[in-house]
């Protein structure tokens, strides 16, 4: 189980109604053939499928030989792009709101479920979540898809991990997209006790006291998280939006336990100590870093990764948080839609 409470969480923000289990006609359990390689073309969205039976654009792909991760692509345009949600553990629900903006611009755009998460399978195997496993499962979806140029976008640990592919294999990148993250987890640490700092000192003393007896998941520790630093700097907006909260309620907490630690202000995990600024040289691709000035990631270390970064530039949400795509929307995908299309075409 999580050492946050999912249940509890969402209690304490007013969203906690019971909700079905996650069912979808959109979740195929079995292999499906790939698509041909090659460019990607505007038509009507194809199924996946070798008898071309339309899915919605639903499909699955075997990754690591023997397990299968769900895509689904949205869109008929011109311009192709991968998303690489957030977490770890966490699902492509909170992308959801993408569908309102990237299919009429002309984007034609994947959701991906990582292993473990959302409608992906879910095998019982902590040895899995590693980032270099996770890296290799984005190399697999994308050919499967046959994307042989397109713009990767990653939002939080999606954007660490889009660093990481980017790092890994930039012939297949038009474009990158890095959303509200960080070059290194160090630096992010530093900036969260920062914020931890701002809160009063009694607060900081009743955090201190769970967080020593490891009863991170106590009602009082959460109520601080939520009302003091969720609240604040993750998402701005009061109720939080239904993809978000349904991206919680289905949150793996053992692959987020693993990586992140217990919560997004208590940094335990395997991957506190990726960094990757020294490489960040080494990425050529042109790349959009956007950030909320009220985020969980520091705006001066994103400002810094754009010296780093050769064919950088930054956008800050000035109203938003660690999810501006929702609490600074318009402000987001004002300068996510114009960049992906430049990119994509050479002329970012």
């Amino acid at each position: 189980m999580a050492s946050v409470s999912r249940r509890k969480f969402l209690a304490l923000s007013g969203t906690a109604a019971a909700l079905p289990l996650v069912s979808s006609a959109c979740s195929p359990r079995r292999a499906v053939a790939p698509m041909a390689s090659g460019s990607v073309a505007a038509g009507p969205v194809p199924s996946g499928r070798a008898d071309a039976i339309r899915t919605a654009g639903c499909r699955t792909v075997r990754v690591d030989g023997r397990y299968d991760v769900w895509v689904r692509e949205v869109g008929t345009g011109d311009v192709p792009l991968l998303s690489l949600h957030g977490g770890p553990g966490f699902s492509h629900f909170y992308l959801e709101c993408f569908e309102d903006f990237l299919p009429q611009a002309g984007v034609r755009f994947w959701y991906y479920d990582q292993l473990g998460c959302g409608f992906s399978e879910h095998p019982d195997d902590a040895s899995l979540w590693t980032i270099p496993r996770y890296r290799e499962e984005v190399e697999q979806v994308r050919a499967a898809l046959g994307l042989e140029r397109f713009v990767l976008y990653g939002h939080s640990w999606g954007g660490m991990l889009a660093i990481e592919y980017a790092l890994a294999y930039p012939q297949h990148l038009t474009g990158l997209v890095i959303s509200n993250m960080t070059a290194g987890m160090p630096s992010y640490v530093k900036y969260i006790e920062t914020l931890r700092s701002a809160l009063p000192a009694d607060t900081r003393r009743v955090m201190r006291q769970y967080e020593s007896k490891g009863e991170y998941e106590a009602p009082e520790y959460q109520k601080i998280l939520l009302e003091q630093l969720y609240a604040k700097h993750v998402c701005r907006l009061d109720p939080w939006p239904e993809p978000v909260t349904r991206s919680l309620r289905y949150l793996n907490g053992q692959i987020y336990n693993t990586m992140q630690g217990p919560s997004e202000f208590t940094v335990t995990g395997t991957f506190r100590t990726w960094d990757r600024w020294s490489d960040l040289h080494r990425i050529a691709v042109p790349t959009l870093l956007l950030v909320g000035r009220y985020d969980t990631m520091s705006v001066s270390d994103i400002r810094r990764m754009s010296t780093l970064i050769p064919r950088a530039r930054v956008v800050v949400c000035e109203n938003g948080s660690h999810l501006a795509l929702y609490d600074d929307q318009q402000a987001y995908f004002d300068a996510l839609l114009p960049f992906v299309r430049d990119a994509h075409r050479g002329r970012a």
